[in-house]
C-alpha cells in the first residue's frame, strides 16, 4: 500500500505550505509532491487549463496560491481513472460516490485508508525543534490518510510537554494513557539527491509494487508567472529507491513532460503526457519505463479513463469537450462523440463483464439540451447509439456507479431524481412525500444499496441521510441534520465517514440545537449513538465526561482536494483501528484538538497526541508511524507496535530534512518508505529510502495472534453476524505479511434490531414502525391485476447486507398476497413534460396514471378533442405514453376514460396548442383629437397563433390593461405626444411593440401623392418611409417658411406611394402662442397653394426629381415635365386642366362647410380613412408581409429584443418602438 505525508515550512515570506502526500492504493503507488520551498514567486494562477482540482495555499504574506492537480474524475466505482498513478491526478476516484446530481461533484466521504494525512497552516517557528520532545502541542488535522487536510485549523498556543509517564500498555479498550520512549533508535535509510533539479518545485511518483523494485519520478518546474511548466526531468530507480537514473535522453532532451499515467491493470505499462503548451504527444512504455515510444496527438488531453479490466482500452477527454477511445493503449485514437459533459463519461461495469466495451456518457444536443446516451467504444454514430432515458436530463447530472445509473430532471422548479438498477428501465426515486429535496448527493452504492444525502426544503447547512432498497427506488430516513459545508471549489462536503473493513459502520456529525455532535452506527444507520470519551488523558489524568452531556467528537472532513486526506483514517486490513482528530466536550470544536485512536472499532478511545501528527499504517496496520506537522526540518518519527499505546522514537536521517512528502511501498507488506524533501530551501530534491524490515524480529507465527471479536458495546451480533478477527499480540514485534481477515463469521438469529422501517413507515417512541400520515399502505397493490400477487409490507424491511437468519425474520418480512380486484380510482392524464401547452405539428406525449385499479383488465379510451379518439386494451400498453399530433391551434379538451368490470373513472386535460409567435405590429392612428375614441390593433405574424394574452400600457400609467382580444378602444384627455405599448404573450414567448400618437384638440390633414416614378424606388420598408417623410417635411418648410413644429408628414405603407400631411396647432412649453383654427386654416391654404404650384419637390438621386402633390384637394393642373408635347398630350393636358378647375370650385365650395377638414368634428368616412383598421385581415394590405416577417427591416421602429418579466422564454421576445409619422427635422 502507499502513503504520503507532508510538512509546511514558513521560513521565508514567499514560502508555501508543505503538503504531506500519503497515498495508499492497492497494487500501485502514485503521488504528486510539491516543493513549497523551491520557488519564491507566488501568483494566483491555474497550473494547467485542463485541470479542475485545485489546492489553495497561502504564503506567509497572506498571498493566495492556487495549485492545480491534473486529471478528472470519471468512470464507475472501482474503475480507476486515467491518472491513476499520476500522483494527485484524478486517478484513484472514478465517478466518486458522493457525486451531486446537479453536476458539481462531491468527494466520496467514505473510506480514506489509502490516502493520507493533511496539510496544516503555517505557524510561527518554535524555539527549538519540537521533534526532540515527546509529541505535544497541537493535534493533527489528519491521520493516516492522504496529503493536505481540507480543514484549516486556527493556531493556538503550545502546550506543556507530556512526559513518558502514564498507564502501562494494556489490551485494546483499556483506556490507558499512551507511553512515549525517549530513547532514540535508528532506522536503516539511504539518501539520493536528484542532481540538477534544485529549481523544480513539483514531483510525481509511481511505485509499481507487487515484487517490483521500480520507482519512477517526474519532477517539474512550474512557472507561476507564465502559468506553465518550463522544465521537467524523469528519474527511474530499479533498487527500491536506493539509486536513480535520469531518463531525459530517452524521452527527448527538449521534451517537457507534464503528467505520468500508469495502467491500473498492468503496472508495467506507463504513459507520459507532454506539456500541450509545447507539443501534444504521448510517450508509451511497456517495460516499467525503461524505454519509450512517442506518438503525436491531434487533440489536447484533459483527462484519461482506463478500462477496469482491459489494459489497452482508454477513454480520453479533450479540452474542447470531445471524447476519444483507444484500444491500443493510446497509440491510435478514434473520435467517439462531441459535446460530452466534463467527468460524465463511464465504462460499463454492470454484471459479469457484459458488454465491456459499452460507454455511458452525457452529451449536449444541437439545441443545447443534455441527454444520456450509451454506445460501443468504437462506434458512437447516431444510428449505433441508444438513449436509455426518454427525453432530456439536467446538465451535469449523469452518474454511473456500480449497478446504478442516476439522472436528474427538473420540472416546475422542482428536481426529480431517477434511477436505473442493472440497466433496467428508469424509475423515479421515492423519498418521503414531503421531504421536497432541493439537493441530493449519492454517498455510496456499496452492497446493492444506495446511501444518499438529501438537503430538504427547510435545510441550509445540513443534510438528511437516506438509505434505499436494493433497486435504489424507495428511500427511508437514516439520520437527520448531518452537518455539511461547501469547499472552495463549490463541492459539498458532508460530515459522514464510512469505517474501512467493517461493513455497515459509519461516523457522522449531527447538528442538534446549534451544537454539532459525533454519532456512530454499526448497522448502516438503523441505530446511532454518541462516542464514549476516553477514561483518561495523555498524561494519565482521569477524564470526567458523562453521556449524553459530554462525549468525544471527531472531525470527519476530508480535504478540499479529493486526493488529499482529512482528519480521520481507517484501513480494510486493520478493521479495528481508527485514528482521528477531535475534542472532548458538549460539542465539536476547532479548539483544543487532540489525536485519538480506537483499537476496538469505536467502542473505546484513547488520546495519543496533543500535537499535529500524520499517522501511517505499516504491515497491515500492525505498526503505526506518526510524523509531526511542523514548519521546521525534522529527522525523527514515532512508531507504535501496540495500536498506539506506546510510542518509540526513531531517526530516519542524519541531517534534519524539510519534508515535502512520504511515499510508502505498495503491496501488502508496506515496509519500505521514501521520504521526499530538501535540506535547505534551495537544495536539490533529497530522496530518503527508509527500510522498516529491521524493526521486526521475524515473521509472525500462529501463536503470535489472539482472537478479537467485533462488538457494539458488548453486543456481538452486528449486521446479523458474529465476526471474530485475529490480531497480533501487542508484545510481539513480528511481521504479519498478508492480511488474513476475519477468522470466523457466523449468522445470528434475527431480532427486531435487524430490521428498519419500510418506505412510508416511521419509527415511533415505542420502537414500532407505523404508517406516516401521508402514506396509504394499500397503494402497494395498485400495480397488480386480479389473479396475481404482490408483497404486502409489514412496515419493516431487513437492513440490506444483514446476514441474520430465523428468529423474527418471518414475522417482519413482507408477505405475498393476492391482488384484490379494484375499480379504477385516482385517474390522471398529464403530458410527459408536465406542461399544458404544445406546439402545432409536433408530437405530444400523454401519460395516463391510475392510483388504484386492475391495470391489466381495464379498458382505456382517449379523446384528443380534435375529432380523433383511440382505445387501448389495458393501461400497461400505455406505459411509454400516448402520442398525438395536433394540426391546428386552439384549446383542446382531452378526456380519458378507464373502466373495468368493477367500475370506471375519467379525467380531463385542457391542452393549449400554439404555434410560435414571430412578430407583433401595433396599428393605430398617427394623430387623433382629444377625448375621441381611438382604435388600436395588435397585428400578429403568423395571424393564427393560439391562446394569447395582450398587455396594454398607455402613456405613463403604472397599471396595464390585460385583455384576451387584440384590439381595444381608448381616449386621450391630454394634448401632446403619447406612447402606447402592447405586449403579446404566447406560451413562453413574449413580444411587444410601442407606438407614439399625437393628440390635439383640432388639427387638419391633407393626403399627398408623388410623381409615379417614386414607386420604382419604393422598397416599402419603414426606414425608407421615414427618410422620405423627413425629406418632404424639409421641402415644405423651405418652400413655405412654416415652422416644422406645425408640420407632420407620414409616408404610408404600400403602393402607389402616398403620404399624410398633418397641420398641428403647436404651442411652446409655456402654453402660449398656440395657433387658432383660423391660423391653421391659413397655414393649410399656404401649403395647398405651394403644392398646386408644383413648388414642393426633392431630388431622390441625381437626375430623379420627385414632385409632391395635394392628392384630393387641389385644383391646380398637373404639369408634364417632359421637354416636348404631342397633340394627344396637349389634349390630355387640357382635359386635366378642366378637371382641375372643377375640383378647385368644389374645394372652394367645401371650404364653406364648417369643420370638414378639422379632426375635432370629422365625419365617419374621414375617420375610416385616417384611422388604421382594427381587423387583422383588413390591415394586411397596409402593413406588407415583408415588414412583419423581417424584424431586421424595422429600423425606424427601433426594434428591441428583451425578456418580459420573469417568464422563461422559449423564443427571443421582440419589441418594436416606432414613431413613423412624426418627423420634426
Amino acid at each position: 500500500m502507499e502513503k504520503v505525508a507532508g510538512w509546511y515550512p514558513a521560513w521565508h515570506v514567499a514560502l508555501l505550505y508543505w503538503t504531506w502526500l500519503f497515498l495508499f492504493t492497492f497494487g500501485f503507488t502514485g503521488a504528486e509532491i510539491t516543493c513549497r520551498s523551491c520557488h519564491s514567486q507566488v501568483k494566483l494562477q491555474q497550473q494547467h487549463p485542463q485541470q479542475g482540482l485545485l489546492m489553495h495555499l497561502r504564503t506567509d504574506r497572506g498571498e493566495k496560491e492556487q495549485r492545480s492537480f491534473p486529471g478528472e474524475k470519471g468512470g464507475e466505482r472501482g474503475q480507476g481513472t486515467g491518472t491513476e498513478d499520476a500522483g494527485l491526478q484524478a486517478t484513484l476516484a472514478p465517478a466518486p460516490a458522493g457525486t451531486k446530481f446537479s453536476g458539481r461533484e462531491t468527494r466520496r466521504l467514505t473510506r480514506e485508508p489509502e490516502k493520507v494525512a493533511g496539510a496544516s497552516r503555517p505557524r510561527a517557528a518554535a524555539a527549538a525543534p519540537a521533534e526532540d520532545h515527546p509529541p505535544r502541542g497541537q493535534a493533527s488535522p489528519a491521520a493516516g490518510g492522504r496529503p493536505g487536510s481540507g480543514r484549516r485549523r486556527r493556531g493556538r498556543s503550545p502546550r506543556g510537554a507530556a512526559g513518558p509517564g502514564g498507564a502501562a500498555g494494556r489490551e485494546p479498550g483499556d483506556g490507558g494513557a499512551a507511553r512515549f520512549g525517549l530513547e532514540e533508535l535508528r532506522l536503516g535509510s539511504t539518501t539520493f539527491a536528484l542532481a540538477g533539479d534544485s529549481a523544480h518545485n513539483q514531483a510525481m511518483v509511481h511505485w509499481s509494487g507487487h515484487n517490483s523494485s521500480v520507482i519512477l519520478i517526474l519532477t517539474k518546474l512550474y512557472d507561476y508567472n507564465l502559468g506553465s511548466i518550463t522544465e521537467s526531468s524523469l528519474w527511474r530507480s530499479t533498487d527500491y529507491g536506493t539509486t536513480y537514473e535520469k531518463l531525459n535522453d530517452k524521452v527527448g532532451l527538449k521534451t517537457i513532460l507534464s503528467y505520468l499515467y500508469v495502467c491500473p491493470t498492468n503496472k508495467r505499462k506507463i504513459m507520459l503526457l507532454t506539456d500541450p503548451e509545447v507539443e501534444s504527444s504521448l510517450l508509451i512504455s511497456s517495460d516499467e519505463g525503461a524505454t519509450y515510444q512517442k506518438y503525436r496527438l491531434n487533440f489536447y488531453i484533459h483527462s484519461l479513463l482506463f478500462h477496469p479490466k482491459q489494459e489497452d482500452w482508454i477513454l480520453a477527454y479533450s479540452q474542447d469537450q470531445k471524447l476519444f477511445s483507444s484500444v491500443e493503449f493510446g497509440r491510435r485514437w478514434l473520435l467517439l462523440h462531441e459535446g460530452v459533459a466534463p467527468n460524465r463519461f463511464y465504462w460499463s461495469m454492470m454484471g459479469s463483464g457484459r458488454e465491456p466495451d459499452l460507454v455511458h456518457l452525457e452529451a449536449k444536443t444541437v439545441d443545447g439540451h443534455a441527454q444520456y446516451i450509451t454506445c460501443k467504444m468504437q462506434n458512437c454514430s447516431e444510428a449505433a447509439l441508444s438513449k436509455p432515458f426518454p427525453g432530456y436530463i439536467d446538465h451535469n447530472s449523469l452518474i454511473v456507479q456500480d449497478d446504478y445509473v442516476f439522472v436528474q430532471l427538473t420540472s416546475a422548479g422542482r428536481p426529480h431524481y431517477y434511477v436505473s438498477y442493472r440497466r433496467n428501465a428508469f424509475a423515479q426515486m421515492k423519498l418521503p412525500k414531503y421531504s421536497l429535496p432541493k439537493d441530493m448527493h449519492v454517498i455510496s452504492t456499496d452492497e446493492n444499496q444506495v446511501f444518499a444525502a438529501v438537503q430538504e426544503w427547510n435545510q441550509n447547512d445540513t443534510y438528511n441521510l437516506y438509505i434505499s432498497d436494493t433497486r435504489g427506488v424507495y428511500f427511508t430516513l437514516a439520520l437527520e441534520n448531518v452537518k455539511s459545508s461547501q469547499g472552495l471549489e463549490g463541492n459539498v462536503m458532508i460530515d459522514l465517514y464510512e469505517v474501512a473493513g467493517i461493513k455497515g459502520m459509519f461516523l457522522a456529525n449531527k447538528k442538534i440545537d446549534n451544537q454539532v455532535k459525533t454519532f456512530i452506527t454499526y448497522n448502516k444507520g438503523r441505530d446511532w449513538s454518541l462516542l464514549q470519551a476516553p477514561d483518561m488523558d495523555l498524561r494519565g489524568n482521569p477524564v470526567h465526561c458523562l453521556l449524553p452531556y459530554c462525549s468525544l467528537h471527531l472531525h470527519l472532513k476530508v480535504s478540499e482536494n479529493p486526493y488529499t486526506s482529512g482528519n480521520i483514517a481507517s484501513r480494510d486490513t486493520a478493521p479495528s483501528i481508527i485514528v482521528a482528530s477531535g475534542n472532548i466536550g458538549a460539542e465539536l470544536s476547532d479548539n483544543d484538538i487532540s489525536m485519538f485512536v480506537s483499537s476496538d472499532a469505536g467502542n473505546t478511545w484513547r488520546q495519543i497526541f496533543e500535537e499535529e501528527h500524520s499517522v501511517l499504517y505499516l504491515d497491515q496496520g500492525g505498526v503505526l508511524v506518526a510524523m509531526k506537522h511542523t514548519s521546521l526540518p525534522i529527522r525523527h518519527l514515532w512508531l507504535s507496535f501496540d495500536e498506539g499505546r506506546s510510542w518509540s522514537k526513531y531517526s530516519f536521517t542524519s541531517l534534519p530534512l524539510f519534508v515535502d512528502g512520504v511515499l510508502g511501498e505498495p503491496g501488502e507488506e508496506t515496509l519500505i518508505m521514501t521520504v521526499f524533501g530538501h535540506f535547505s530551501h534551495r537544495s536539490e530534491w533529497q530522496l530518503v529510502k527508509v527500510d522498516y524490515k529491521s524493526i521486526f524480529d521475524r515473521r509472525c507465527a500462529e501463536e503470535d495472534y489472539r482472537p478479537w471479536q467485533l462488538h457494539n458495546q458488548g453486543e456481538a451480533c452486528i449486521m446479523g453476524a458474529k465476526r471474530i478477527y485475529r490480531k497480533r499480540k501487542s508484545e510481539k514485534k513480528c511481521m504479519q505479511g498478508k492480511y488474513a481477515g476475519a477468522m470466523t463469521s457466523e449468522p445470528c438469529v434475527c431480532t427486531e434490531a435487524d430490521f428498519d422501517c419500510d418506505y412510508g413507515y416511521e419509527r415511533h417512541s415505542n420502537g414500532q414502525c407505523l404508517p406516516a400520515f401521508w402514506y396509504n399502505p394499500s397503494s402497494l397493490s395498485k400495480d397488480c391485476s386480479l389473479g396475481q400477487s404482490y408483497l404486502n409490507s409489514t412496515g419493516y424491511r431487513k437492513v440490506v447486507s444483514n446476514n441474520c437468519t430465523d428468529g423474527v425474520r418471518e414475522r417482519y418480512t413482507a408477505k405475498p398476497q393476492q391482488c384484490p380486484g379494484k375499480a379504477p380510482q385516482g385517474l390522471r392524464i398529464i403530458t410527459s413534460d408536465g406542461k399544458l401547452t404544445a406546439e402545432q405539428g409536433h408530437n405530444v406525449t400523454f401519460l395516463v396514471q391510475l392510483e388504484e385499479g386492475d391495470l391489466q383488465r381495464s379498458l382505456i379510451q382517449v379523446d384528443f378533442g380534435d375529432g380523433i379518439s383511440v382505445s387501448y386494451a389495458n393501461i400497461s400498453s400505455t406505459e411509454d405514453g400516448i402520442k398525438h399530433i395536433y394540426q391546428n391551434v386552439g384549446i383542446f379538451r382531452v378526456t380519458v376514460l378507464v373502466e373495468n368490470s368493477l367500475g370506471s373513472d375519467n379525467a380531463v386535460l385542457y391542452l393549449h396548442v400554439t404555434c410560435p409567435l414571430e412578430h407583433v405590429h401595433l396599428s393605430l392612428p398617427f394623430v387623433t383629437t382629444k377625448n375621441k375614441e381611438v382604435n388600436a390593433t395588435a397585428v400578429l405574424w403568423p395571424s393564427q397563433v393560439g391562446t394569447l394574452t395582450y398587455v396594454w400600457w398607455f402613456g405613463n400609467n403604472t397599471e396595464p390593461l390585460i385583455t384576451l382580444e387584440g384590439s381595444i378602444t381608448f381616449t386621450f384627455s391630454v394634448e401632446g405626444m403619447n406612447t402606447i405599448t402592447v405586449q403579446v404573450s404566447a406560451g413562453n414567448t413574449v413580444l411587444q411593440d410601442t407606438k407614439t400618437i399625437a393628440v390635439y384638440e383640432q388639427f387638419q390633414s391633407l393626403r399627398l401623392s408623388f410623381s409615379p416614378n417614386l414607386d420604382d424606388y419604393n422598397p416599402d420598408i419603414p426606414e425608407w418611409r421615414r427618410d422620405i417623410s423627413r425629406v418632404v417635411q424639409r421641402a415644405l418648410v423651405e418652400a413655405t417658411g412654416i415652422s416644422s413644429k406645425h408640420i407632420l408628414v407620414a409616408v404610408l405603407p404600400g403602393l402607389p406611394t402616398s403620404a399624410e400631411l398633418f397641420i398641428l396647432p403647436y404651442q411652446d412649453a409655456t402654453g402660449e402662442n398656440k395657433r387658432t383654427a383660423a391660423e391653421l386654416e391659413q397655414i393649410s391654404e399656404t401649403l395647398i397653394q405651394k403644392l398646386n404650384q408644383n413648388l414642393i419637390h426633392f431630388e431622390l438621386k441625381p437626375g430623379v426629381r420627385i414632385l409632391v402633390h395635394a392628392a384630393h384637394l387641389t385644383a391646380a393642373p398637373l404639369v408634364d415635365l417632359t421637354p416636348s408635347h404631342s397633340g394627344s398630350a396637349m389634349l390630355m393636358l387640357l382635359s386635366v386642366v378642366f378637371v382641375g378647375l372643377a375640383v378647385f370650385v368644389i374645394y372652394k365650395f367645401k371650404r364653406k362647410i364648417p369643420g370638414l377638414n378639422i379632426y375635432a368634428q370629422m365625419q365617419n368616412e374621414k375617420d375610416q380613412e385616417m384611422v388604421s383598421p382594427v381587423s387583422q385581415r383588413e390591415s394586411i394590405p397596409n402593413i406588407p408581409q415583408s415588414e412583419l416577417m423581417s424584424p431586421e427591416q424595422l429600423v425606424d421602429e427601433k426594434l428591441e429584443v428583451q425578456p418580459i418579466g420573469s417568464i422563461s422564454t422559449a423564443a427571443e421576445p421582440q419589441s418594436t418602438k416606432e414613431i413613423p409619422t412624426y418627423v420634426n427635422g
